[in-house]
């Protein structure tokens, strides 16, 4: 291995990965029960594929999600070598300023004139608000203690977090916030039979409502019941990340950024201006994590603003990243999809509650920790930590 490359460590391999250790014995049972009882359903026709098609469309659009947010936690750790347990609430504000802007657009009348141009600078302002927390936190809170030894930065994390909160919970109240109804159609012309009305005497039909509707569509001949919501939020997640990888691969301003990601020293005697870089990070961060929240928010059945909403996106998205593999950005992607379509499609393949989510979701951490202690795609390392 040269100089300066990056390698990705994988720990264990075939079936010596299943018998390293007493831990090892009782994840395999574990993993092995649950394997047996997701397929006595199946065989007892107590889960069905109509159900499954359901499920994982949902789970695709929420996994999404996880990963913008994810992105965030794993482009920090990259540069910084910690973890911004912060995050968040920088989702937060982004959900916040999302909220009030719509609000501001429909009590206005504007949201039902320009619904799309409403929906843009309401993202707009959800990512403006997400970036100016990332770089606060950054400037106030960690910049400081860069050079301070690696729990420092951390419990700093934990602490502007709480701080977050308890000043969201004074600004906004504890009451949470109902995100205001959004119906975009298109198409008229097209879908001729779909939210049809009579007004004045004439019947309209004005088309999809690709934001609030629910329609029946059947696929392969299974009769579902879809949000066009659904695929927006997936394709449009997916196009936010390949942006994301096409800016950290080809410009400039990403090759530093995986240059200070190797080595700041060395990287500063290259001129590179490092403070910059990780300004840009947590920039990138909090876009991400803004432009996740305003999804988040417009999926019906999501829209609740509170103080404290970001807490559980936040530790979702930082399980996401590490099942993925931490510092990794093709990780963090793949470990939220993975993530949204396990809690969305476990418990009723499982057979259990759908309250009981979290505990696949973290049940799924510790099976991962146990056998892949750097993630499905591993820790991104520089050579001196391999």
């Amino acid at each position: 291995m040269s100089k300066g490359s990056r390698a990705v460590r994988f720990r264990g391999g075939g079936l010596g990965l299943f018998i390293q250790s007493p831990l090892h014995i009782v994840g395999t049972a574990f993993l092995l029960f649950l394997v047996y009882v997701a397929v006595s359903n199946i065989a007892a026709g107590d889960y069905t594929l109509r159900q499954f098609l359901q499920n994982l469309i949902f789970g695709l659009a929420q996994g999404s999600i996880y990963s913008l947010i994810a992105l965030g936690y794993t482009l920090v750790y990259g540069i910084l070598f910690m973890i911004n347990f912060a995050h968040g609430e920088v989702f937060t504000a982004g959900a916040y300023s999302g909220f009030f802007t719509m609000y501001t657009f429909a009590q206005s009348g504007f949201l039902q004139e320009n619904t799309l141009i409403a929906i843009l600078l309401t993202f707009l302002s959800g990512t403006i608000a997400s970036v100016m927390v990332a770089v606060a936190l950054e400037r106030v809170a960690y910049r400081p203690l860069r050079n301070a030894p690696r729990l420092v930065p951390l419990i700093t994390a934990i602490g502007a977090s709480i701080t977050l909160q308890q000043l969201y919970l004074r600004l906004f109240g504890a009451s949470a916030r109902r995100f205001p109804d959004i119906n975009l159609y298109i198409l008229p012309d097209v879908f001729t039979d779909l939210e049809c009305r009579v007004v004045d005497g004439v019947e309209q039909c004005l088309g999809m409502d690709i934001i609030g509707g629910i329609y029946p569509v059947e696929i392969f001949g299974i009769a579902l019941r879809l949000r066009p919501i659904s695929f927006i939020v997936f394709f449009g997640a997916l196009f936010i990340m390949w942006a994301l990888w096409m800016f950290i691969q080809k410009t400039k301003t990403g090759r530093a950024m995986r240059a200070v990601a190797e080595d700041k020293s060395t990287s500063a005697l290259m001129g590179i201006n490092v403070d910059r870089v990780i300004v840009t990070t947590f920039i990138l961060g909090g876009a991400l994590a803004g432009a996740g929240a305003v999804l988040f928010v417009i999926i019906p059945g999501n829209g609740q603003v509170n103080p404290l909403m970001g807490f559980f996106p936040g530790i979702k998205a930082f399980t996401a990243a590490v099942i993925g593999g931490i510092g990794n950005v093709p990780g963090a992607m793949f470990g939220g999809l993975f993530l949204g379509v396990a809690e969305s499609v476990g418990p009723s393949l499982l057979g259990i509650s759908n309250q009981l989510r979290d505990v696949i979701s973290f049940g799924l951490l510790v099976l991962v920790l146990i056998f892949r202690p750097t993630g499905f795609f591993g820790e991104v390392l520089s050579e001196k930590k391999v």
